[in-house]
């Protein structure tokens, strides 16, 4: 085709076609689908663990059917209202016109938010991992060190004023995780030693280590318990309404994050050799990249963002570091990651759908009955179906993909 000829209609409709069925069955269709097919065979866990189902079979079939759909019912619905809150309240908070009743209708879901902030910093993390072609395990423990620096710098640093104090907080946080990721991304560049046991080896140090730390050098005076001293308010990421509702500026601070990841993987160069040297490190060798400086940079770029998810935790939630802070955020990365398909935007939708499950995962333990690992169950199915998604094309009978590849696709195991 000549420069001044352009395309015709039909080909503009074909090329939108294609486009649509290749966008349909990679990038949209099969995440969803996992989602659902986890939440209905988690409805029928639900009913084989209800003792009611059980006992109203004695009665009948039909009653038995009728108990278990009422079981899931109720549990859902309890899910639904304490993740993101009951329409019926807010729609009654927005006519009272009350500051205080809204605030306490719209609670559920801005706690949501703030258990998706820490998902996108570590989901974020491992999915710039994967796009290296390196499969970061070492989320945990990076986040661990990330709070550590973050939360020295937040207490022992005093009488700088907020807008010097917080920037520098969460740097020192970034400068924790990417130190701890650094270490392994310099052994596999250098040495070829695998960096997923390294970063296993790795999570295990941080975890000792921020144990002895607060048990001795930055433990709080005036207590026994292994917590740090409170950070500075200088240091605290502003929280936009009073007390109890904790949604603070993390979140937008996340999003930021999250577009800058997007920026810097597809909108310049050291992202694109990240991208081609995860794709093909023989091509990349071949063409003149510098394999050594690009795997320690994405490890360590992959470290920072891990902890960042840490100095989040400490600088906007707790205001402190106690042992076992982390909800297994790092480990759950890995899931988000796959569930986003490794790109920043689906990062972000896994991480809010994940951080929803596990907001409203008490509520529903409270008002329901239903034991709050259900909670885990569903994202260890949708994980599943995710790192598989040949079953979800089984189960629905989709087309294969155009590529023939789905998922996230790694360098061998052996290779150095």
């Amino acid at each position: 085709m000549s420069e001044t000829e352009q395309p015709t209609n039909d080909q503009k409709k074909n090329f939108t076609r294609v486009l649509l069925e290749e966008l349909s069955s990679q990038s949209v269709l099969i995440p969803i689908l996992a989602v659902i097919t986890g939440l209905i065979i988690g409805a029928f866990i639900i009913i084989l663990t209800t003792e009611e189902v059980y006992e109203a079979w004695a009665t009948s079939p039909w009653e038995s059917i009728k108990v278990g759909w009422s079981a899931v019912n109720n549990a859902y619905t309890a899910l639904f209202t304490s993740a993101i809150g009951s329409p019926t309240r807010i729609i009654n908070a927005l006519q009272s016109g009350d500051s205080l009743e809204i605030r306490r209708a719209f609670n559920p879901f801005l706690e949501s938010l703030v258990a998706s902030t820490p998902y996108i910093f570590a989901g974020l993390s491992v999915a710039l991992g994967f796009r290296s072609g390196l499969f970061n395990v070492g989320a945990e423990g990076q986040l661990f060190m990330g709070a550590i620096f973050a939360a020295f710098v937040g207490y022992s640093v005093k009488g700088l004023p907020m807008i010097i104090h917080l920037p520098l907080a969460l740097l020192a946080g970034a400068l924790g995780g990417a130190i701890w990721g650094f270490i392994p991304g310099w052994l596999k560049a250098k040495t070829g030693g695998h960096e997923v046991i390294n970063t296993i080896m790795l999570n295990y140090i941080a975890f000792r280590l921020s144990e002895w730390l607060l048990s001795g050098p930055m433990k709080r005076p005036e207590t026994f318990n292994p917590v740090s001293p409170t950070i500075e308010e200088s240091a605290m990421l502003p929280r936009f309404f009073e007390n109890p509702i904790r949604f603070h500026a993390g979140f937008f601070v996340a999003l930021g994050v999250a577009w800058l990841v997007y920026w810097f993987l597809f909108r310049t160069k050291w992202g694109f050799d990240l991208r081609t040297v995860g794709a093909n490190p023989h091509a990349a060798r071949y063409a003149g990249m510098n394999i050594v400086w690009v795997t320690i940079l994405a490890m360590s770029l992959s470290g920072a963002l891990s902890g960042l998810a840490g100095a989040n935790e400490v600088l906007g939630v707790n205001h402190n570091l106690a042992l076992a802070f982390s909800a297994g955020y790092g480990f759950d990365a890995i899931a988000l990651a796959l569930l986003g398909k490794s790109h920043p935007f689906g990062v972000v939708l896994a991480a809010l759908l994940f951080g929803t499950l596990r907001s409203g995962a008490l509520g529903m333990q409270l008002a329901a009955g239903i034991p709050i690992d259900i909670i885990s169950v569903l994202q260890a199915l949708i994980l599943a179906f995710i790192a598989a998604p040949a079953i979800i094309r089984t189960i629905y009978r989709l087309k294969p993909s155009a590529s023939g590849e789905d998922g996230v696709m790694l360098r061998g195991w052996g290779e150095g």
